[in-house]
């Protein structure tokens, strides 16, 4: 049995050399013992089913038949305590985006060190995430940014709804709820909503910054 401070592995690769060599890798690792070792998505299940003191799943992305991702997310639905690091030799955009929507803690590349494969488990395994420096780059560069101040400007007015627009134009003249709902011939608890909705999708908490919204917008002048 381990013992509490040790964090026992699965190991799955359809490569039996691979598995053998990060066995050999981690020996002198005694905090990470190899409990157990698979080399299919469905033989990981079934020794997972024998192996309840397993802590991190390392698996390997592409493997025949059930693919890392998927054997990824059968292990969260049905392991929820078990994190899980993928190790792959690619950290494309595709491949790394399907990891983290799996929900995976931790992705590192076949030609990570020894030292940083040990380290990426141990995090992993206190609850944090760990991406190599090559799987990181790939994320940051795919991040959308708008291109310009007046971009976010415009994406945050088209949030508001026409009527939305109306009321807050309104509510910027000083129009009481009563006064708004005889303007736009609307009831004044369908104002008091429509005030309420202006007011999260604004990320504003008074008239006040609803007015330097619809300002900032350009939606008064």
């Amino acid at each position: 049995m381990p013992t509490s401070n040790q964090i026992p592995l699965l190991l799955v690769d359809d490569h039996p050399v691979v598995v053998e060599g990060l066995k050999a890798l981690l020996r002198t690792e005694v905090d990470l013992p190899v409990a157990a070792q698979a080399y299919s998505g469905d033989e990981a299940l079934d020794v997972l089913t024998q192996h309840p003191e397993i802590r991190v799943a390392v698996l390997d992305l592409n493997m025949p038949g059930m693919t890392g991702v998927e054997l990824a997310y059968t292990i969260r639905q049905t392991y929820p305590k078990i994190r899980i690091l993928i190790l792959s030799m690619f950290h494309d955009h595709a491949s790394v985006a399907e990891v983290l929507e799996a929900g995976c803690a931790g992705y590192v590349l076949k030609t990570a060190s020894k030292a940083e494969l040990s380290g990426a488990i141990r995090e992993v395994a206190a609850g944090r995430t760990y991406f190599s420096s090559e799987v990181a780059a790939t994320v940051l560069q795919n991040i959308q940014i708008p291109a310009s101040r007046e971009q976010i400007r415009e994406a945050r007015a088209s949030e508001l709804t026409n009527r939305e627009r109306e009321v807050l134009q309104l509510i910027a003249r000083e129009y009481s709820n009563s006064h708004i709902a005889e303007t736009l011939f609307i009831s004044e608890r369908t104002v008091e909503t429509h005030r309420k909705n202006i007011l999260t999708k604004t990320n504003s908490k008074s008239v006040v910054g609803l007015i330097q919204y619809a300002l900032r917008n350009r939606l008064i002048s």
